[in-house]
């Protein structure tokens, strides 16, 4: 038995995404697009950003509502592809 393509996810649901990378012009902006792409109906407003202790390094938490596995497998994929991210959950 296979649970491959099953999901404990029940969607819609809020699902929240925490990307990290390191702090430069345009990091906010650049995910806040790629999260937008797979997620529109998201409130960049809602987005929560927090520093490092030595600032060398951004977090972004974006609590999308999460309609599909499959959305989520993709919006990952942009995100930790784009060459300024360090690493997302």
């Amino acid at each position: 038995m296979t649970l491959e393509n099953e999901s404990l996810l029940e969607f819609p649901c809020p699902f929240p995404i925490k990307i990290m990378g390191q702090t430069q012009d345009g990091f906010a902006d650049e995910m806040l697009r790629i999260v937008r792409r797979h997620a529109p109906d998201f409130d960049g407003a809602s987005m929560e950003l927090r520093a490092s202790r030595g600032g060398k390094y951004l977090s972004l938490t974006c609590t999308i509502n999460a309609v599909s596995r499959q959305q989520l497998d993709d919006l990952y994929r942009d995100i930790t592809a784009h060459a300024m991210v360090v690493m997302a959950l």
